[in-house]
Parts: C-alpha cells; sequence; structure tokens
C-alpha cells in the first residue's frame, strides 16, 4: 500500500481546500537529496579554503645544492607563521601525485637543481598547473630539469652560467604587481646574478638587472630578474635572487617573495 501525506490551506474566504497529495517516498527522498548537496557544498568550501592557504615548497637537488637553502626554509616558515598560510616543507618527490597536489593553492621550487621528478610525476605537475595551480621559483628553479620543456617555459628561462657574487642595481619595471608595490625604483643588492637562455617571451618582467653595474652580465638590456605570467592553465613567479643567505633576511626580498607568492595562489588569495 502507498502512504501519502496530505495537508490543508485556509483560502482568503475562509473555504478549506486540500493540497494535492505528495508520496512520502518522493518527500524524504527530496530532503536527503537537498541535505546531501548541502553537504557537499560545505565540504567544497572547506576544501578550497584549506588549499587556498597551503602551499608546497620542494627543495630537492640532483646537482649544486645551494647552502641557502636551509635559511630559505626559514624564511618560508616565517612567512607561514605570520600570515597565517600552512607551509608543506620536502625534499620527497612523491608528493608530486594529483591527490598530493591538489591540497595545495602554490608549489614554490626553492634552489631545485637539476633532474628532480620522473615522468609519472612530471605528468602529474603539469595537469596540477592545468587546473589553475600555482608556482613559484626562487634561484636555481632555472637550474632545473633542463630536459623538460614544458616545465622550461613554466619557470621563464633556463640558467646559462653566472658571475661571482656581487654587488648590482636592480631596476623596477612594474611596480603594480604583488611583489613589486613595496619596492623603490631601484634596488641595490648582492648576491649571485644568473644569465639565461631560452627566455619565454611570454613572461612580464617585473626587475631588471643593469649589467654597466656589474661584471658578467651576457643578456643585455632588458636582462630580467624576476617576472610572472599565466602558463597552461595556471600562475607561475620567478626570482633569480635567493643565492645566499643574506638575500633570505633581507626584508624587502621577503616582501617581493611573498607578494609573488600571492600571486601565485590566485583567486585574490590574501596573505
Amino acid at each position: 500500500m502507498r502512504t501519502y501525506i496530505k495537508s490543508y490551506w485556509l483560502a482568503p474566504e475562509f473555504k478549506m481546500r486540500s493540497m494535492p497529495t505528495i508520496p512520502c517516498k518522493l518527500l524524504f527522498s527530496n530532503i536527503l537529496t537537498k541535505t546531501f548537496l548541502c553537504f557537499l557544498t560545505t565540504l567544497f568550501a572547506i576544501s578550497c579554503t584549506s588549499r587556498e592557504k597551503a602551499i608546497l615548497v620542494f627543495s630537492k637537488t640532483s646537482g649544486f645544492r645551494h647552502g641557502s637553502i636551509e635559511a630559505g626554509i626559514s624564511a618560508l616558515q616565517k612567512i607561514g607563521i605570520e600570515n597565517d598560510l600552512k607551509v608543506t616543507i620536502t625534499e620527497d618527490a612523491r608528493y608530486f601525485v594529483e591527490d598530493s597536489l591538489q591540497q595545495y593553492a602554490t608549489v614554490l621550487f626553492l634552489n631545485t637543481t637539476g633532474d628532480i621528478l620522473n615522468d609519472v610525476q612530471q605528468a602529474d605537475f603539469e595537469r596540477y598547473i592545468q587546473a589553475g595551480g600555482g608556482f613559484v621559483g626562487v634561484h636555481a628553479a632555472a637550474d632545473t630539469e633542463y630536459d623538460w620543456p614544458w616545465y622550461n617555459k613554466l619557470v621563464g628561462a633556463v640558467f646559462d652560467g653566472h658571475p661571482k657574487v656581487q654587488e648590482a642595481t636592480l631596476q623596477i619595471a612594474d611596480y603594480d604587481h604583488l611583489s613589486t608595490t613595496s619596492l623603490d625604483s631601484t634596488w641595490i643588492k648582492s648576491d649571485e646574478w644568473y644569465n639565461f637562455r631560452s627566455i619565454n617571451p611570454d613572461i612580464n618582467i617585473l626587475i631588471k638587472i643593469d649589467e654597466d653595474s656589474y661584471e658578467g652580465g651576457t643578456n643585455g638590456e632588458n636582462h630580467p630578474i624576476s617576472w610572472f605570467h599565466e602558463y597552461d592553465g595556471g600562475r607561475a613567479f620567478y626570482t633569480e635572487m635567493g643565492h645566499t643567505d643574506d638575500t633570505f633576511k633581507n626584508p624587502k626580498f621577503l616582501a617581493h617573495l611573498k607578494g609573488g607568492i600571492q600571486y601565485a595562489m590566485g583567486n585574490g588569495t590574501g596573505l
């Protein structure tokens, strides 16, 4: 026997009329469906919020290893604490699977070098960026994965040697970006200054270096030091600075790096 629920309402002329009958099974089914949809919406919102406030810092090396990696880790942990940002530090390439990567708004390569991901991990990282993920490259991130053309375009350029560590004059080319809004028009700084090849023509240059201010530059008047661009569905930011420990203690650099992370996280996520 099928059970029905019958309800009544009072018309303006106070005449009682019967409403259409509704099967119990259908009514309860609708309630359960709406409840389940509300649960999924809440779960998705919580998941998105978690992802927006988490970054993965990867510092694996298979070539030269920078002594400043530890200073960089400390600086990023400090940024995380001060900005309620979850920072996961690892050199374990097994993090580069879809289920893991999707937890992070941005992946940051901190002075990585050489071949650091296998073919499967590379494919999963590509899918992560294509799904709207963010990337931040610091210094030797450009000295990484030479035989992976997709990555070379993501990071924006390929390392092509450097002179000795020395002081040079940096010129701010774009003041409107989150990573440069706090900087003056010029910045005199000491670091190890990379030359580049295979520069992606689609990058937006934020900071250039004046090659007349130091010895050993080979990229000419438009020698980029920091840039950003949208790439293959995601966002990428790169800063060449980061060879020395002192760089990761420099307030100007930390503000620059924080702004780059904020850009890469996307969706207006604030730090």
